[in-house]
């Protein structure tokens, strides 16, 4: 099973959750999602989440909600197109 770096879902760095990653329907973790996207082998992002735009301005608020900077949000945001979760 490859291990990621970052979540392929919202990017975020795997080494930096608490958790160790997301969960999958077994229990066991996830290698590809972290904690904050994944749990029981389900996405935790509301559904009208569907596509990489919307998870972009989704983690932005998420991030600015926690007290980080807006500039700062949306660079760590740039990537999320080109994850697993949201390449078609």
């Amino acid at each position: 099973m490859e291990e990621y770096k970052f979540c392929q879902s919202c990017g975020f760095p795997m080494k930096n959750d608490k958790k160790g990653g997301g969960t999958e329907k077994d229990g066991s973790i996830s290698t590809k999602y972290c904690s904050m996207c994944y749990e029981n082998g389900e996405f935790l992002t509301p559904p009208e989440v569907d596509n990489a735009k919307k998870m972009q301005e989704y983690c932005i608020r998420e991030m600015k909600k926690d007290g980080i900077n807006g500039i700062f949000a949306w660079l760590a945001t740039r990537g999320i197109p080109k994850l697993e979760r949201w390449k078609n």
